[in-house]
């Protein structure tokens, strides 16, 4: 349950590294999915079964919420898949599942476990809030919605008092910030048909991400287009007018991106962290403003979009396949080892030399993301200022280190 008058912060995590960089930048929840029954299946690496314990045991002890996403069309063959899913979810502990299928909710409900209602219900109204408060606590709103229309629901639910299974007035969730689809709340069909490969079982081909020329098939005329992308929309950012945001009453701000890297998580977490603050602290600036859309710049992204918040409008359609971010990171070697006492973290650079003044980054399933400037390292027992292909370098760090651990440079693009 959200802490009254403050915005749950809702980060993606595909991966434990993504897990860990959401928990140590101020997300107060993170959403997973587990194997195949979620709607990113093919996007992430994706936790299993036996990963549940360890996900709630690092949440808890950092008082971050859990929510295992089951948002998949489901058939016949899947429900003894959902209730074995379930039931793990349950003996973990974990907060809610978020669901769009009746099987899944039913059951859920059936083992006393919190339901959170996904986009892909597409609720856009008061009445459709009511009928599912019989089933859930939380509701994602349908992403074609307005401000305006998200404070009109959040008013209802407050002057009515509708409350959801656990007596807690409901609570509605917005999505925030990243990838948009070309769809209605994600409900495509385009993959199937080009691939036999649904995006509503989380298998998604991204179709709309590609070019795409428009002919007249009477005459063989090619139109003119001011974009080839005419499929693929700009992410959605809500930053600049997150104070706005807020004041619509809506509890929940998701963050997209569990196929995204673990990079990606920490920087867009970490700003929203700030950017929520500030509104709570009465210090949202134009100037803080400012900085924070440079910082989300550097990360994956498609350039930016305010969504139909702002208004029903026409989608902004990105010009390029893939991403516009102001930086890049590019592989350096892996961890070696970590000497506990002296604090000092050792790598075998296998590709591009580093040097000191480069920015660099350290990322690992329990390590998480750690970016920082290299001001100190020993190549091969000495202290140099470079370190090549094959040379094994140490660094000072105030982080633990693990053999798994990669280490990236990040440069500008």
């Amino acid at each position: 349950m959200t802490p009254t008058g403050t915005m749950e912060l809702m980060a993606p995590a595909g991966n434990f590294e993504s897990l860990q960089a959401a928990i140590d930048n101020g997300a107060d929840s993170v959403y997973f999915g587990v194997d195949q029954l979620n709607m990113r299946a093919r996007a992430s690496i994706n936790f299993t079964i036996a990963d549940l314990p360890e996900i709630a045991r690092r949440c808890t002890e950092k008082n971050v919420r859990t929510y295992l996403t089951l948002n998949t069309i489901i058939y016949d063959h899947d429900l003894s898949i959902i209730k074995t899913l379930l039931d793990a979810a349950k003996a973990a502990n974990l907060t809610a599942v978020i669901a769009m299928d009746q099987a899944v909710i039913a059951y859920a409900r059936q083992i006393d476990m919190e339901v959170h209602i996904s986009t892909q219900i597409n609720i856009t109204n008061i009445e459709t809030v009511k009928f599912y408060s019989l089933f859930a606590d939380t509701m994602v709103m349908s992403r074609e919605l307005s401000l305006r229309q998200v404070k009109k629901i959040c008013d209802q639910i407050e002057k009515e008092q509708i409350k959801g299974p656990s007596g807690r007035l409901i609570e509605v969730e917005i999505f925030g910030h990243g990838a948009l689809c070309m769809a209605v709340s994600g409900k495509c069909y385009l993959s199937l048909h080009s691939h036999n490969s649904s995006a509503n079982r989380g298998a998604c081909k991204q179709n709309c991400r590609k070019k795409y020329s428009v002919v007249d098939q009477e005459t063989g005329f090619e139109m003119e287009l001011d974009n080839e992308y005419i499929m693929s929309p700009k992410d959605l950012c809500t930053l600049d007018f997150l104070d706005q945001v807020i004041d619509t009453g809506a509890k929940v701000l998701k963050i997209e991106g569990r196929g995204r890297a673990p990079e990606y998580v920490a920087k867009v977490i970490k700003t929203y962290r700030e950017a929520i603050d500030a509104c709570t602290n009465g210090d949202f600036t134009k100037t803080k403003v400012d900085h924070w859309m440079k910082e989300l710049e550097k990360v994956y992204n498609r350039g930016f979009w305010s969504g139909y918040y702002l208004g029903q409008k026409l989608g902004e359609w990105s010009d390029v396949s893939g991403s516009k971010a102001t930086q890049k990171k590019v592989y350096i070697g892996k961890g070696v080892h970590f000497f506990p006492k002296p604090s000092i973290a050792e790598f075998k650079i296998e590709a591009y030399d580093i040097k000191l003044g480069d920015t660099i980054l350290i990322t690992g399933p329990t390590t998480g993301v750690e970016e920082f400037e290299l001001k100190e390292m020993m190549v091969n027992d000495e202290r140099l200022d470079t370190a090549q292909k094959g040379d094994s370098c140490t660094i000072p760090t105030n982080f633990r280190i693990r053999p798994s651990d990669k280490l990236y440079k990040i440069v500008q693009e």
